[in-house]
C-alpha cells in the first residue's frame, strides 16, 4: 500500500535541474551586481583611496582619529546594548511571573473567607491583570524611537534630568522588557499542566512552582527567541541619535560630516554590527547545545528520584487514575 509522503527525495535529474539553476542563479546575481552596483559606485569615484583611506590605510593622517572616534561611538553602543539588555531581562521576568501570579489569582475563589473581603480579593486580582494587560499591549505596539523620544522628552517635565545613556536605556527597556516578558510567559504557559499539578502536590506554593519549576525550563525553551530579542536591542541603539546620544551611528554621521565619505563609513559599521550580532547567535547556540546536552544528560537514570519528586510523581499518576 502506497503512503503518501509530504517530501520527495530529489532523483538524479531534479538534482542536475537544481544545480544547474543554482549556477545560472548565483552568475546572474554577479552580472547584475557588476552592471549595477560595482559600476556605478566605481564611476563616482567611491573606491578612491581619498574617500576608504581614513578608514584602511594607516598612513593617512585622519586614519588615528577615524578610529578612535568609531572606538568611542562602538563602546558607547554596547555600553547601552549590556545595560538595556540586563534591565529588560530583569524586569520582563518579574513582568511575567506577576503576569502568571495574577492569573492564578483570577481563577482562585479565595474560599474560607467573608464574602467582602471574597469580592474584594478577586475584584483586585481582576484589575491588576487587566493593568498590566494593558500597559503590555501599550508598550509593544509603540514604536521604539517613540518611547526613547518620550522618555527623553518627558522627564524633564517632571524634575527628572539624566543623561542620554540613561534615557535611551529606559526606553529600550519598556519595549524590550514587555517583549521578553510575553516570550517567558508563553514559555511557561506552554508547559504540560500536570507539571503544577505535582508541584501543588507536594505543598509548592503558585510563586514557588512559577519559580523553581516553570521559568527554568520557559528559559530553557524559549532561549532562541530571548536571544533574537537581544540582538534586537543591540541593533535598537543606533536610535539613540534622536537624543543626541553618541552611539555608533552618531559617530559615523559626524564622521561623514567631515570626510563626505557615506558609503565607505557605512559599510564598516554595517560590518561591526555583522560581527557582534553573528557572536550573540553562535552564543546562543553554544548555550543551547550545552543545555541540549546537560537535559540529555540529566535524563540518564543513574538513581532513585528524591522522595519529594517521587511524592509529586505518585499523587499525578494517582489524579490522572482517578480521572481515566
Amino acid at each position: 500500500m502506497s503512503q503518501s509522503v509530504l517530501y520527495d527525495v530529489p532523483g538524479p535529474r531534479q538534482r542536475r535541474i537544481t544545480l544547474i539553476g543554482s549556477i545560472v542563479a548565483t552568475i546572474a546575481v554577479l552580472i547584475g551586481a557588476y552592471f549595477f552596483v560595482y559600476r556605478p559606485l566605481d564611476e563616482n569615484g567611491q573606491f578612491s583611496m581619498e574617500l576608504w583611506g581614513p578608514l584602511i590605510d594607516p598612513s593617512n593622517e585622519n586614519f588615528s582619529l577615524v578610529w578612535e572616534r568609531i572606538g568611542i561611538g562602538f563602546g558607547n553602543t554596547l555600553m547601552a546594548a549590556v545595560l538595556a539588555i540586563a534591565s529588560s531581562l530583569v524586569v520582563g521576568t518579574l513582568l511575567a511571573v506577576l503576569r502568571i501570579q495574577l492569573k492564578s489569582l483570577t481563577a482562585r475563589r479565595f474560599t474560607g473567607m467573608a464574602a467582602p473581603v471574597t469580592y474584594l480579593l478577586r475584584g483586585l486580582s481582576l484589575f491588576l491583570a487587566a493593568l498590566t494587560r494593558f500597559c503590555v499591549e501599550v508598550f509593544r505596539g509603540l514604536p521604539v524611537v517613540i518611547t526613547i523620544f518620550f522618555v527623553a522628552r518627558g522627564f524633564p517635565e517632571f524634575g527628572i534630568s539624566l543623561s542620554t545613556l540613561t534615557y535611551l536605556v529606559i526606553g529600550l527597556t519598556i519595549y524590550n522588557s514587555v517583549v521578553i516578558a510575553e516570550i517567558l510567559r508563553s514559555g511557561m504557559e506552554g508547559l504540560p499542566g500536570g507539571q503544577r499539578e505535582a508541584a501543588a502536590a507536594i505543598g509548592l506554593s503558585p510563586l514557588q512552582t512559577t519559580g523553581l519549576i516553570l521559568l527554568p525550563q520557559a528559559f530553557r525553551i524559549m532561549l532562541p527567541a530571548l536571544i533574537s530579542q537581544l540582538v534586537v536591542v543591540l541593533k535598537d541603539t543606533s536610535l539613540g541619535f534622536i537624543i543626541s546620544y553618541e552611539e555608533t551611528l552618531n559617530i559615523g554621521k559626524q564622521i561623514i560630516g567631515v570626510l563626505n565619505n557615506p558609503i565607505p563609513v557605512y559599510i564598516v559599521i554595517g560590518v561591526l554590527f555583522i560581527v557582534v550580532n553573528y557572536s550573540l547567535s553562535k552564543l546562543a547556540q553554544y548555550v543551547q547545545g550545552r543545555l541540549a546536552r546537560g537535559r540529555k544528560t540529566a535524563d540518564t537514570p543513574t538513581a532513585a528520584p528524591p522522595p519529594a519528586i517521587a511524592a509529586a510523581l505518585g499523587a499525578q499518576s494517582t489524579a490522572q487514575s482517578g480521572a481515566s
